[in-house]
């Protein structure tokens, strides 16, 4: 009887230390399903803006983003763009490759506040481009974009761009300074 006595509030502690695990696993569980949930909600607002490109919409940005947004693009500008300046560009983007834009989307993945995107941009240049005229070029590049997304809003974009290859694509030569002496 004197076991009994002490094996049962063992048996009673134990019991309850593995019920206050379970409600651990169960809130560490729910935490996981909630940022699961957020980071599909952030892969919809960035698959919206790709099927708005291929449309040819750069005012999308104005739906998608928060007034603040920042667009970072060392191969286009060494300050980041502002909302108006990032649709301006993509309005000139849209114009030097009017008729068959297209962002093919390989990879989307969420972590957080973050997805990052895998693309390639092809397109036929057949309107001015930054200044160059129209060739006729037919161009395939590689993008990825890292976006930071807050309360259902891009806030930040940061693109890394195969803008040499473009530029190769589109018929332009890169050609060494010549070295004073």
């Amino acid at each position: 009887m004197k076991k009994l006595c002490m094996i049962l509030p063992l048996a009673l502690i134990l019991c309850f230390m593995v019920g206050c695990k379970d409600k651990e696993a169960m809130a560490e569980l729910e935490e996981f399903r909630a940022q699961a949930e957020v980071g599909e909600q952030n892969k919809e607002i960035v698959k919206r803006l790709y099927e708005e490109f291929n449309k040819g919409n750069a005012e999308i940005f104005r739906e998608l983003c928060a007034p603040e947004y920042a667009y970072y693009s060392a191969s286009i500008s060494p300050e980041p763009m502002s909302l108006d300046e990032t649709i301006e560009a993509f309005q000139m983007e849209f114009k030097g490759f009017p008729a068959d834009y297209n962002v093919k989307t390989h990879e989307l993945i969420a972590k957080g506040d973050k997805v990052i995107a895998r693309l390639t941009c092809t397109g036929t240049h057949e309107g001015e481009y930054y200044g160059i005229p129209a060739s006729g070029n037919k161009i395939e590049i590689g993008v990825i974009d890292i976006f930071h997304i807050k309360e259902g809003k891009i806030v930040e974009t940061r693109e890394e761009i195969d803008s040499l290859g473009l530029m190769r694509q589109l018929g332009m030569e890169l050609k060494p300074k010549k070295v004073k002496k």
